[in-house]
Parts: C-alpha cells; sequence; structure tokens
C-alpha cells in the first residue's frame, strides 16, 4: 500500500487535497486484493494484527452501532471495543459517522461486519488515509516503503530489531507482509496493462521520428518543434517513470504547433491525449489527463491544430500505424549480474532490449550519461542500455555454473552452531553427491545397484529454458533479493526472510527458478545443517513446495541435499520429521532420489515414522504431531515404493503391519498414501501374501464405498494386483466387496478410477463364484457398453473381464444382445499386444455360440484372428490358436469347404 497507492492507483483530480479513487477495472482489482489482505490478516497472522498503529485509521463509515455484536461496547450510537492498547485507549471507536481502528485485528473484525459493503468501506478508508502505511508504521519505517533504496534501509531495519524487543520485531514483520502486498498489487497492475492490445514504443517513436523529419524542417514546416521531456530510455523502450509505466504511460512530448499553444501530451498504450503539463518528472498533478483519447499523435495535432490539419495531407511522408496484434513488451531487468543470473540466462535477457531504443539512446547520451534511481532498480526494472555490455565484459572468466546453479566447494565439517552472528553463507558444508566416499565394507553392492525393470522416469530430462523472449515477473527478482537477506544476514533476519520468501506462491516455476538461479537453494540445503530449529523449519517448508519442480528435484540430488533431508528424519522435534518426510516425497520421483535415500538408510527411518495410532476416537496434541508424522512417513514412502529394491527394504524393514495398521486410519488424507504404498508394493507376491493373511482385504474391500475418487482408486488397483490368488478373489466377495467395483463402472469420466475398477473386476470374475455375483449387478451389460471410446489401458481390463464372463453360456448371449460381438472384432485390428491376449480369448469363448459365430464371420472375425498367427508376440499367437478352436468346431454348420481352406492355409503358415 504504498507505491501502488499513491502511484498505481488512479486517482480524480484533488480539490483541497481530498482525491477519490476513480471507478476503474484496475481500481476495482487494486480494491479487492487490499480487502482480502485485510479480512485474512487477522486470521492468517494473528501476532502481528495485535500490532498497535502508530495513529489511528479514521473515516467516514456506513455502519451502525447495530452492526456490532458481542466483544463490544454499545452506548445508544457510539461503539468501543472492549480490547485496548497498552494506555487503556481502545482499539475501535465508533461515533457515527466516523470510525477509528488501532490495529489490523479490529480492521479484519470490522472488514467482515461490513458484509455486503466492504468493498465500500475500505475505499472510504484509502481515500481517507491517503498514505496508511505512515499511520500504520510510523513515518521512518513508511519511508523505507517508499524509498529510494529499500535493500541497504531493509536490512538496517533488520538490524535494529535484535536491540528494541519484541515489538519492533513485529514491527519489521508487519513491514515485510505491507510490502509484498504492495508488489503483489504492482505486479497486478503491470500484468493488466500487458494483457491488453495497444500502442509500443517503438510505434510512438517511429511516428515522432517522422513528424521531426517531414513535419519540421523545410518551408512548408507544420510544427515548429516536438521534444521528449526525458532522454532517459529503459530497455522496453519507455521513457515514463516506472510508477507511471504502471498507468500505460510511455512517454511525455512538449509540441509546439504554428498556430495555436504549446502542446503537453502523454503517450500511453492506450493512445495519445493532453496531460497538465508535464515538464517534469515528479510533478504529479501534471500527469492527468485533460483531452479525449486519440488513436495517434497525428490525429490529435489535426484535432488541436488547423494549420497542421490543413497542411499535413500535402505531406508525402509514412505514420507507421501501430501493430494491432502486438501486445505490450514487460519492463524487462537487465541487471543479471548483480542477481547472480546464469551467463546463457543473461545475454538471452539482454537480446530482448529494444534495438531502436538502445540506438536513440546511445545517439542522444553520448555526452552525458542517465542513471535511473535505485527504487526503479529495486522494482526489477531496468538498467541504463550501456551498462548490460559493461557488464558483460566485467564478468570473470573464472567463474563456474552449472544448470543455473552455483556449484560451491563444501568441506566437510561438523554441524555448525548458530552463532550471534548468524550467516547462511557461511554454514558449514558437506561433501557432494560426487564426492561421497564410503568404505569396502560399509555398504553392499546392492545397496547402490537398482531395478533395471525400472523406468528411468525424470532421470535423462532435459532442462527447460526459459525463451529468450519471455519476461520475468517482479517476483522471480524479488525473490533474488530476499536471497541476499539469507546469505548475508544474523539469525533473526534469516528466519524473517524465510518467512517473506513463503509469502510468495512458490508453486509458480518462476518463483521456483529464481531461488535456484541465484544459489538459494545451497543456502536453504546448509541451513539444514545448522542447530537453529526455526531456521531448519523455514528452509523445509520452502524445499517441500520448490520441489515440485523436476529440475528442482534434480538440483536438490546433485547437491547433496537430499542426505541432509534424510538425516533430519532422525530428529526429535515432530515437525522437522514431517517436513522433512513430506520432501522426500516430492523429491524421490526419480530412480536416483530414490536410490540416495536408500543407500543412506532412508528406508528405515521413514518406515520409524509409521509407528503410531491413528484411529483413536479423540487424539491429544502430541497424538495428532505423531499421526501427521506418520502420513508425511507413508506419502515419503510411495514415492520410494516405485523401486524394486526399495520395496524389499520397506518388507524387510517390518513397513507391512505398519502399513496395515495405518489402513485403519479414519482420515483420507492418511489413507491415500497408505493405500498408494500398498499398491504399488502388490506387484512383489510376497505383498500380496502379505496383504492377504495380516487381514487388509477387509479394509480395502471397506474404502471401496468411499467418497474420495483417489482413495477408490488406489484401493480397486491394489485388489486388481492382489486378487490373482483365489483366497483374494474368495475374500473380496466374503467382504462384500464386488457390488462397490461394480458400481465404479458407472465413473467413466474418471479413467484412472475406470482402469482400476474394470482391473479388479477382471481378476475377481476367473472365480465363477463372483462372475454370477457380477450378474446380480448386471455388470457385464456396463462392461460391453465400455468396449468402445475407452483408452487401451481400460479396454485391456474390460475385454479381459468380458473374456472371463463369456464362460458362463447364458452371457454369451447378453453380449451378442449389447452389441458386444462387433465391439470386440473391431479390436481385433489394434497393435497392443495385452489387448490381442484378451481380445482373441473373448472372440474364442464367445465363438462356442453358433450365433454369435455367424457373426463373427460376417464381420471378417476368422480372418482376422487368423492373421494375428503371424504377430510377433508369442503370447498372441498363442491366443489366436486357440481361439481358432471353436471355429473349427462349427466349421461344418457354418461353411466347410472355405473355412477348412483358410484354416489349412493358416496352420501352414503357422508351422512355416
Amino acid at each position: 500500500m504504498g507505491l501502488s497507492l499513491t502511484r498505481a492507483a488512479q486517482w480524480t483530480p484533488a480539490s483541497s487535497g481530498t482525491g477519490k479513487l476513480e471507478s476503474t477495472p484496475m481500481n476495482e482489482s487494486l480494491l479487492k486484493e487490499i480487502l482480502s489482505f485485510a479480512e485474512q490478516f487477522g486470521s492468517q497472522h494473528p501476532q502481528e494484527a495485535l500490532h498497535v498503529f502508530q495513529e489511528p485509521l479514521q473515516w467516514s463509515t456506513t455502519l451502525m452501532a447495530s452492526d456490532f455484536k458481542t466483544d463490544y461496547d454499545i452506548s445508544d450510537s457510539d461503539v468501543q471495543s472492549n480490547e485496548r492498547d497498552s494506555e487503556g485507549l481502545p482499539l475501535l471507536q465508533l461515533s457515527p459517522p466516523t470510525v477509528s481502528v488501532r490495529n489490523f485485528s479490529q480492521l479484519s473484525k470490522l472488514v467482515h461486519l461490513a458484509e455486503d459493503k466492504k468493498v465500500e468501506e475500505v475505499q472510504a478508508c484509502l481515500e481517507e488515509n491517503r498514505y496508511p502505511v505512515v499511520k500504520i508504521l510510523g513515518s521512518i519505517v513508511a519511508s523505507i516503503l517508499q524509498g529510494e533504496d529499500t535493500d541497504t534501509d531493509v536490512l538496517s531495519l533488520v538490524d535494529k530489531v535484535k536491540d528494541q524487543g519484541k515489538d519492533s520485531e513485529v514491527k519489521v514483520k508487519l513491514f515485510l507482509f505491507l510490502r509484498n502486498l504492495d508488489n503483489k498489487l504492482l505486479s497486478k497492475c503491470l500484468e493488466e496493462i500487458a494483457g491488453k492490445i495497444r500502442l509500443d514504443p517503438t510505434a510512438v517513436k517511429n511516428e515522432v521520428d517522422s513528424l521531426k523529419q517531414s513535419s519540421i524542417e523545410g518551408e512548408k514546416r507544420v510544427l515548429k518543434s516536438i521534444q521528449y521531456t526525458s532522454d532517459y530510455i529503459f530497455s522496453n523502450g519507455c521513457r515514463a517513470p516506472p510508477w507511471r509505466q504502471i498507468h500505460g504511460e510511455m512517454c511525455y512530448l512538449v509540441i509546439e504547433p504554428c498556430d495555436t499553444e504549446t502542446l503537453c501530451v502523454t503517450c500511453s498504450t492506450a493512445g495519445v491525449f493532453l496531460n497538465g503539463g508535464v515538464k517534469q518528472e515528479g510533478e504529479e498533478s501534471g500527469y492527468e489527463r485533460t483531452s479525449d483519447v486519440h488513436r495517434d499523435l497525428r490525429t490529435l495535432l489535426k484535432s488541436r491544430s488547423p494549420h497542421f490539419a490543413e497542411n499535413i495531407n500535402t505531406q508525402d511522408f509514412a505514420v507507421q500505424e501501430p501493430p494491432s496484434t502486438q501486445k505490450v513488451q514487460h519492463v524487462e531487468p537487465v541487471d543479471a549480474e548483480e542477481r547472480g543470473q546464469p551467463q546463457s540466462s543473461y545475454e538471452q535477457r539482454e537480446k530482448n532490449v529494444n534495438e531502436n531504443a538502445r540506438q536513440s539512446l546511445y545517439k542522444t547520451g553520448g555526452e552525458k550519461k542517465y542513471e535511473p534511481c535505485p527504487r526503479w532498480r529495486n522494482l526489477g526494472l531496468t538498467s541504463p542500455c550501456g551498462e548490460a555490455e559493461e557488464k558483460k565484459r566485467s564478468k570473470s572468466s573464472g567463474e563456474e555454473k552449472s544448470d543455473g546453479i552455483q556449484k560451491r566447494k563444501r568441506g566437510a565439517g561438523a554441524k555448525g552452531k548458530m552463532k550471534a552472528e548468524f550467516s547462511a553463507s557461511s554454514l558449514p558444508g558437506r561433501p557432494s553427491s560426487q564426492k561421497i566416499k564410503t568404505s569396502a565394507g560399509s555398504m553392499s553392492l546392492d545397496a547402490f545397484s537398482e531395478s533395471s525393470s525400472e523406468s528411468e522416469e525424470e532421470e535423462e530430462q532435459p532442462e527447460r529454458r526459459q525463451e529468450s523472449n519471455t519476461d520475468l515477473p517482479s517476483e522471480y527478482w524479488q525473490i533474488q533479493k530476499l536471497v541476499k537477506y539469507l546469505k548475508g544476514g544474523d539469525q533473526t533476519a534469516t528466519v524473517l526472510t524465510l518467512c517473506a520468501m513463503m509469502d510468495f506462491n512458490l508453486m509458480q516455476e518462476t518463483c521456483q527458478l529464481a531461488i535456484r538461479d541465484v544459489g538459494g537453494l545451497e543456502v536453504l540445503i546448509n541451513l539444514l545443517d545448522t542447530d537453529e530449529v526455526k531456521c531448519k523449519i523455514g528452509s523445509l517448508k520452502i524445499l517441500r513446495k520448490i520441489s515440485h519442480n523436476v529440475q528442482i528435484r534434480r538440483a536438490i540430488v546433485d547437491m547433496g541435499g537430499l542426505q541432509s533431508i534424510v538425516r533430519i528424519l532422525d530428529s526429535p522435534v515432530k515437525d522437522l520429521k514431517a517436513l522433512a518426510a513430506e520432501t522426500i516425497s516430492n523429491v524421490a520421483r526419480f530412480r536416483r532420489a530414490r536410490r540416495t535415500v536408500r543407500q543412506y538408510g532412508g528406508i528405515k527411518k521413514m518406515v520409524k515414522l509409521l509407528d503410531c495410532v491413528p484411529n483413536l476416537a479423540s487424539l491429544s496434541a502430541n497424538q495428532e504431531k505423531d499421526v501427521e508424522v506418520a502420513r508425511c512417513g507413508a506419502l515419503a514412502l510411495w514415492s520410494c515404493s516405485k523401486s524394486t529394491k526399495n520395496k524389499e527394504a520397506i518388507r524387510k524393514a517390518g513397513g507391512i503391519p505398519l502399513l496395515g495398521r495405518l489402513l485403519q486410519s479414519p482420515h483420507e488424507n492418511m489413507l491415500i498414501p497408505v493405500v498408494g504404498t500398498l499398491q504399488e508394493c502388490a506387484s512383489e507376491e510376497s505383498y500380496r501374501i502379505a496383504i492377504q493373511t495380516e487381514g487388509m482385504i477387509k479394509d480395502l474391500v471397506k474404502n471401496l464405498s468411499s467418497d474420495n475418487d483417489e482413495l477408490q482408486m488406489h484401493c480397486a488397483s491394489a485388489i486388481f494386483k492382489c486378487a490373482e490368488g483365489k483366497q483374494t478373489r474368495d475374500l473380496v466377495r466374503e467382504y462384500k466387496g464386488l457390488q462397490p467395483l461394480a458400481s465404479l463402472l458407472s465413473k467413466a469420466s474418471n479413467k484412472q478410477l475406470l482402469a482400476a475398477a474394470t482391473g479388479a473386476i477382471w481378476k475377481c470374475s476367473i472365480s465363477m463364484e463372483n462372475v454370477a455375483k457380477f450378474q446380480e449387478y448386471k455388470a457385464l451389460e456396463t462392461l460391453v457398453g465400455l468396449l468402445t471410446n475407452q483408452p487401451e489401458e481400460v479396454l485391456v481390463n474390460v475385454v479381459g473381464a468380458v473374456g472371463e464372463f463369456a464362460r458362463i453360456p447364458a452371457n454369451k448371449a447378453i453380449i451378442r444382445k449389447c452389441g458386444g460381438i462387433k465391439s470386440l472384432v473391431n479390436l481385433l485390428t489394434g497393435t497392443n499386444q495385452a489387448l490381442l491376449v484378451n481380445v482373441t480369448n473373448a472372440v474364442g469363448a464367445c465363438a462356442t455360440d453358433m450365433d454369435n459365430m455367424a457373426i463373427i464371420d460376417q464381420l471378417d472375425g476368422v480372418r482376422l484372428v487368423w492373421s494375428l498367427l503371424k504377430n510377433p508376440s508369442a503370447e498372441v499367437q498363442s491366443s489366436a490358436a486357440w481361439a481358432l478352436c471353436p471355429c473349427i468346431n462349427n466349421a461344418k454348420i457354418w461353411g466347410p469347404f472355405q473355412a477348412m481352406k483358410e484354416i489349412l492355409a493358416s496352420l501352414s503358415q503357422l508351422v512355416a
């Protein structure tokens, strides 16, 4: 609410110092963001919300005494809050129509009380408190928010925290929250402007140059002069100051026509118009629009100067029209060296600088070098165009960078103690993953090998780079500044900076890569080896989110960070264990990471996390933490269980009975990773036997009736894998699991769930008792309807189930009546070998019915089955040969001579 309110918001002309917010889409967007901030602040930051403002915020409200309920002292029309400050003054006071609020807690409550008038209240508050930050934090702190050099000022402000007590620490946090809101509002305005298709700086420059050359020179000139008010050009081609660029303004001109007074013109993305007289930057009143908006300069001048309008048509010069489809360029920073960007990214961004703007700068700035003020740099807007070249030349040739991550050699020192002068950059490190040495007998060779059946997944995925013409949002640069604080701050500054970083959307790729590109990932990993719990928690909370990014996952493993995270699993602090396990669940999504977890004893440690009592009626706060730790441990094991050797390690560590106990939990968020782990491990026979003997089938069947599709899918998938054994199939029927499976067929839109359900039905229908039960629920008719327009993973299971159902004579007629024969024959032309095996089995089973056989012959199905004898898969050949048997048996009935001829030809091919 600093620059965004004073400069980004659109105000009506001020009369006696009381301007109003204009009714514009941009203002509405700003008001909604500020409303959301104020509304949620009390619940999201309760400690900071209690901080008493330096001065109360006062405005005329529409609220009455009747709108206030409990927690307030109501006397006639006056209202006072029961909460008071240290001097005994009420934190909220209403004397209609004026309301006075002294902290964010009361402000949040008042906004909630306003109900459908929330936006109006926020607008009234901002209009009557034009500089709210001054009243909230005081003029000194507010000046930093609106000052020129925020980097230096913020660091000095943080340093004062150590000496001024707890209240000042809260004030710094409050300052950081307000600054983040300010940056968010500015970014939102810039995005809104950038999304519109308007004029751009190049089109304006071309038109100005054209007017200068053709309209001023010569005897028949139509203008006396045309000049820019600023010689400095930003890298996006704009000359307007950054806080005016937010409004879409690009430059300002002073034009002197031949027959009228001097015109002060604003060129914006929306068009050109007259202003109040911008002669020099900083005179805010001069920016106000005083005319209609015109399409271009030529049109505006025609409307203002009759001489220009009369003579311009006789001039033979071309005015370049603004591109109708070109979007307004974002302001793009070029100060990459300061921010620690890799050379390749730096060069890509440098190419984005508009060439025309750069040439113009060199022409006009040969004698004097124009520099932007520090505040513009801090907004991440630009550095002078020539500075990029200077920095590029001065770049050290000895600096080594790889994938944007600065690799530092770290000593193998012991864990560092958190000192008074804490510095994240000087924290003790650990050997990198490439330098780890172990004794020959310390680990078996098996620990370092991996299952050959496991896919590489992300292992060799190429890194995606930002395109050279991609504009980086302001969050990218803001996060990189925060990483600087992490590198150079003390303990308190580090904790505050971590909190500030978490306020960003760390699930956004730009924010994730910003942390990596400036070396922040290494700093976060170093923090894991300190003894300060708060720093570890903050670091893990950030790593947990950014590790959803493939490149970040690989970088964490490359830098040896996974070993540090695994070590934290032994911590006595439950919050740390939970965060570490959840981070591992994200990182261990590729083979090398899963192998690393196993090598450093992570599997045993994660299995220990599962030891809790999750199914009690009521849990204490300590037990709730145990359950959360177990949930995160199950998530980590789920990711690791994709490795065959890890499955064996989980079993040897005693994970199966613990997973079985957690399977009885009433909480879905616990059940999903537990069942996910079980269904992943159920591909191994030892697990299938254990699932059956430990009594888990009953719980799996029970959860088939859950309302959660993901939980249903994993339960069905586990049953699919376990139902290879007859005892499991009987248990599913005994625990009444067949009806829930049949009902899942109705969720045809969820293909993953449908594939799991049809797979479970297929395997369960191997037992004829189950087929009879399924028919009570009309499962066959539904399955036949799923033979078309489904993905192959669903079709394989559906056809397999239909083939099992077709072993009962009555079901063959049902398949025919539902149109299933034609669908099965059509699938014989596919290429999926698993599908072809099941289709030929199903066709063979249906062919024993003479009516079905006639339809198969009509559709040329016999020839299609015979053609599969040449399939390269022996399994397909075998199932095709078996399918031909009923064709031979029925040959006497439906065409002996032709049939036998073709059969003999096919058999000769098979023998050959």
